[in-house]
């Protein structure tokens, strides 16, 4: 999983305009732009693998438990339909 240096910076810009929909007119920021990632990586994995990894942190031991029960690749092995779910 990605850490706080893993990632770049980010510019901050201030909104002064008040979020219509939200009772305090408060606007959320900084949880958005941290899930893109890990799905971006997720899937790297599973390309790169053909095994699809559905829980986070991607640690090595969880990687290597996901490689080690993963079966033999047959030739239709890159379609999406036969990844398989650790």
């Amino acid at each position: 999983m990605p850490v706080a240096s893993d990632l770049p910076m980010i510019e901050t810009v201030i909104v002064e305009v008040p979020n219509p929909l939200h009772p305090y007119g408060v606007r959320g920021v900084g949880e958005t732009p941290i899930v893109p990632p890990l799905a971006a990586v997720a899937n790297a994995m599973r390309d790169a693998t053909g095994v699809r990894f559905t829980e986070l942190p991607l640690s090595p031991p969880r990687v290597l438990e996901g490689l080690s029960t993963k079966t033999a690749p047959d030739r239709d092995a890159l379609r999406p339909s036969t990844y398989q779910t650790v």
